[in-house]
């Protein structure tokens, strides 16, 4: 089968349109709400004239609008995962960034390739909702992995400020001024609720939930308990500091173990898929003289279980919980 060009275009298509929804989110919200920057963002927006409430009421609005909006059909499949990236976007706006890179993916699909309009349209949904599930993926991983390296050093940095004789929640404070995005803001955050009378314990709780960290959980569990049955928080920290190190240190290991497990059944499941896309591009008459036998339909539907099978099975091989 020889090569079609159309298979460039709809690869540049799709990283146009991850490009773009980069770019229009760095354009509304500012280059400080990138991963990248080392400006915390909320200390940004205080240098700015915004008041404490109000930047406190943006962030917790920001956080936790996607939770709460689980509800919402198909949505659901991205909720989590734009929660725990922080996406400032609404998901109304997320949705409609969805139909309008559709819409963009159809006209170039249309302009620049000869395949039949259904089958832009398909590819174009497909572009439009797999760019902007690509793309808060990577954002949540992301932000995700950078939360559990800066952790050990912030409760690092509250033990040395503990030991100093400054209260909790200076020490927090301390972690928000000091330490980069985005674990700062997180930590700002919880400095402006416990400034308001929200309890720390509370906060820190509420944030490894919303972010399903386990190390976190660790954290407000650690606080939680010292609050009330009191003993020496800066043992307790530097000990849970030198444990959250340890785990780590074990998950890298063990993500480096069964990366190649993880890669081979994305690689199987992904190729007949991405076989079958070549196809079609190249030759759109390549099935049409087996479409209508009695075993078509059924063969499919079999390909399609096995290639899920696969997938759900590596997946339990390889899902090592540390």
């Amino acid at each position: 089968m020889p090569f079609s060009p159309e298979l460039i275009i709809y690869g540049m298509i799709f990283i146009g349109v991850v490009v773009l929804v980069e770019g229009v989110y760095l354009t509304v919200f500012g280059r400080s709400i990138s991963l990248n920057n080392k400006v915390n963002r909320r200390l940004e927006m205080l240098d700015k004239g915004a008041k404490r409430e109000d930047v406190l009421e943006q962030l917790r609005k920001e956080m936790a609008q996607h939770g709460k909006a689980r509800s919402i059909p198909l949505y659901s499949l991205l909720a989590s995962k734009a929660q725990k990236a922080a996406i400032a976007f609404t998901p109304q706006q997320l949705i409609m960034i969805m139909v309008g890179l559709s819409v963009f993916a159809f006209i170039g699909l249309t302009i620049g390739t000869q395949s039949t309009p259904t089958m832009n349209a398909i590819m174009s949904v497909g572009m439009g909702v797999g760019g902007v599930y690509f793309w808060v993926s990577h954002k949540a991983g992301k932000r995700l992995s950078m939360i559990e390296e800066q952790l050990p050093d912030a409760i690092e940095l509250m033990v040395r400020s503990l030991r100093v004789g400054h209260p909790f929640s200076s020490a927090i404070q301390v972690v928000a001024r000091e330490v980069d995005d985005p674990l700062a803001t997180e930590f700002g955050m919880i400095a402006d609720e416990a400034a308001y009378g929200r309890d720390v314990g509370e906060a820190l709780k509420d944030m490894a939930e919303r972010l399903d960290m386990q190390d976190l959980r660790f954290l407000a569990v650690a606080v939680t308990i010292q609050q009330q049955s009191g003993g020496n928080l800066a043992e307790i920290l530097e000990g849970l500091s030198k444990v959250i190190r340890a785990r780590f240190r074990l998950f890298r290991r063990v993500k480096a173990i069964t990366a190649e497990a993880k890669w081979s059944g994305k690689f199987l499941s992904g190729f007949p898929v991405g076989a079958l896309i070549v196809i079609n591009v190249g030759d759109p008459h390549y099935y049409d003289e087996v479409k209508d036998h009695a075993l078509f339909i059924p063969a499919c539907i079999a390909v399609a279980v096995f290639l899920a099978a696969n997938l759900f099975v590596m997946r339990m091989l390889t899902n090592i919980k540390v």
